[in-house]
């Protein structure tokens, strides 16, 4: 196995350190070579480097993740000199049309569909006390580059032009702290979280994501610097939230924001359930840690970040609902009901898609429904009516109440699963689902006026509901046949 090191490298404008590869690790070269598209597109940008006498890297995450063993799915490179220039230049080698340049921050992206390719000029950045938007660009050399980067494991940069094509610099030791498994700032924490506080969500992100460890100076920061997230976009923090949601094991990314005070400014909501009790025998105690268990259920029952959202909210009312009864000790009637109007005002505030904003709010809704069945005993019109509220949601709703399941009591799990296994199976019968699914009268509007001798208004919606509800009722058949003879034995209560 061949070692790497690094050279002194006066010319690029800093002295390199030395650096022994971890014996574990194999020659880099030999680890971009799976990665073939990938080899493909640094071969090609190390080319026209050489053409135009540019020191040309592939930095950040694509560095890590190749030590990693992770998939790459987007390439950043960095040249000293005009990034947008070579940008432009690089689109139309790799067949790409049209390139988006980013002028005030000598940035472009290549916008390639199997593997995105962002272009940066060597830079530093300065920044308002106010704003996370650089109000500076200062072009500089590798080193600068790479010390305004987030964290040292980002902070890594390979050569890829062809005389030199695999060497690698590390000044800041991302190498060592990958093998630590530990996420450390390449400046003092204080300094890189205050230029770009988003910075400190992408932290529990990355944690999350690699199951690392913050160093003790990056958690201590992130405490003192929690507030300073405010000066962020709720666009930019609602989709590192959703990033933390698709990992492996959200809770870890949540659990590092509650422990540094940041979820009280991104997600007060859910802060407020750390440190509120529930009763004891079913539900952990704390309904914040059972909350976390629900969303790690959720992430491994299902890879929607959608449903590993819902589970994040679906007790989100338990704060405000929270009274004693002194025979059942705590209770949270109506939480279902209230957190899913309270999702409108998140939703609005969080920039949500009203697509999403719906769906949280009818699982949120509707999450007690087939608890209460299991419980309750089953009959066709009661399963019949969760899966008409439901409507496409039904397996996602089903999803859900799976992972809500966090019983430290086997033979409680056990008796409820055996009720809810029977709901399920009721509810995912193929011909109940397709048949419910996008649920309506067979007599439609123009049937009933015609029979009723009436016009449009609200007594024909009135009509339909009743026709409706007997169907779901089971007291006659879903079908137009069942449905007209029904409409014409009640037609009277309504045009007398």
């Amino acid at each position: 196995m061949e070692n790497i090191v690094f050279g002194i490298a006066r010319s690029r404008g800093f002295h390199l350190v030395l650096l022994l590869l971890i014996s574990t690790m194999a020659n880099i070269k030999e680890l971009i070579q799976p990665h073939k598209q990938f080899h493909k597109t640094l071969r090609c940008a190390g080319k026209l480097g050489e053409e135009l006498g540019l020191e040309c890297y592939v930095v950040g995450g694509a560095v890590r993740d190749l030590f990693l063993h992770i998939n790459i799915l987007e390439v950043d490179l960095m040249v000293v000199g005009d990034g947008i220039a070579f940008a432009q230049e690089l689109g139309t080698r790799l067949k790409v049309k049209k390139i988006i340049p980013f002028k005030k921050f000598g940035t472009a992206m290549i916008p390639r569909k199997d593997l995105p390719v962002e272009v940066t000029s060597a830079r530093t950045e300065t920044y308002k006390k106010d704003s996370r938007k650089p109000t500076k660009v200062i072009y500089t050399d590798l080193q600068g580059d790479l010390l305004r980067r987030d964290f040292t494991i980002n902070a890594m940069a390979m050569d890829i032009l062809p005389k030199s094509f695999g060497d690698l610099y590390d000044p800041l030791g991302g190498i060592a702290d990958l093998k630590k498994k530990q996420l450390r700032t390449p400046l003092d924490p204080d300094v890189t979280f205050s230029d770009d506080p988003l910075r400190m969500i992408r932290a529990a992100y990355f944690s999350a994501k690699l199951g690392f460890q913050l160093s003790d100076e990056c958690i201590e920061s992130m405490k003192r610097q929690a507030k300073r997230i405010e000066i962020v976009s709720w666009e930019r923090i609602t989709a590192e939230l959703k990033k933390i949601l698709k990992t492996r094991k959200p809770s870890v990314g949540l659990s590092v924001l509650q422990d540094t005070d940041l979820l009280k400014h991104v997600f007060p909501e859910v802060s407020a359930m750390y440190g509120m009790e529930q009763v004891k025998g079913w539900h952990h105690k704390d309904v914040f840690y059972h909350t976390m268990q629900v969303v790690d259920n959720a992430a491994e029952l299902s890879e929607k970040m959608e449903v590993r959202f819902a589970a994040l909210v679906h007790d989100i009312a338990k704060p405000r609902t929270r009274r004693i009864d002194s025979k059942k000790g705590y209770t949270f009637h109506g939480h279902d009901s209230i957190g899913s109007h309270m999702l409108d005002k998140i939703a609005k505030r969080m920039k949500l898609s009203n697509e999403l904003r719906d769906y949280l709010k009818n699982l949120t809704l509707l999450h007690l429904r087939p608890i209460a069945l299991a419980k309750e005993g089953i009959t066709d019109s009661a399963v019949r009516r969760v899966m008409v509220l439901a409507g496409e949601n039904i397996e996602d709703l089903l999803i859900l109440c799976r992972a809500d399941i966090t019983s430290k009591n086997p033979k409680l799990v056990k008796e409820y699963m055996g009720n809810f296994e029977r709901v399920e199976k009721l509810m995912l019968d193929v011909k109940e689902r397709d048949s419910f699914r996008a649920f309506q009268s067979p007599v439609k509007g123009k049937d009933i006026m015609k029979e009723c001798g009436l016009s449009e208004g609200r007594i024909i919606g009135q009509i339909k509901h009743a026709i409706e509800e007997a169907i779901l009722d089971g007291e006659i058949e879903n079908n137009y046949e069942a449905a007209y003879e029904y409409l014409v034995q009640i037609k009277g209560q309504y045009t007398s």
